[in-house]
């Protein structure tokens, strides 16, 4: 009998080990990420080239050899992921914010951004 209960009060155990915890008020899951819908006007775009059609980045973030450059506009915001590749740091992704439910960018965000007249060069 003592063995038996040894061994209920082992699988009990084991059992609450495996069992996930609740997720902390403090921690918010993650949404999805955004769908695909990388425009075909900055695909594979250079940094210079970037900076020639946008002007100058509000916002540069470096991590490793990638960087994150963001623009601000009145009503959106675009973030450029930008990899390095044959020797140049190129466009591989492009976000914005607020963006369409079914693509990672709002065309009219892009458009406006590109209209504004150009930050000087930092």
């Amino acid at each position: 009998m003592k063995r038996f209960v040894a061994i209920m009060a082992l699988c009990l155990a084991l059992a609450a080990c495996a069992t996930k915890p609740p997720p902390a008020p403090d921690r918010v899951p993650l949404p999805p990420p955004p769908p695909p819908g990388e425009p075909a006007s900055t695909q594979g775009m250079s940094a210079e080239a970037l900076r020639a059609a946008f002007g100058a980045p509000a916002f540069l973030r470096k991590e490793g050899d990638a960087q994150m450059w963001r623009y601000d506009g009145g009503a959106c915001h675009a973030f450029f992921f930008l990899y390095p590749e044959n020797g140049q740091l190129t466009v591989r992704h492009v976000e914005t914010v607020p963006r369409p439910p079914e693509s990672a960018i709002d065309p009219a965000c892009l458009e406006l951004l590109r209209k504004r007249p150009p930050a000087p060069a930092s």
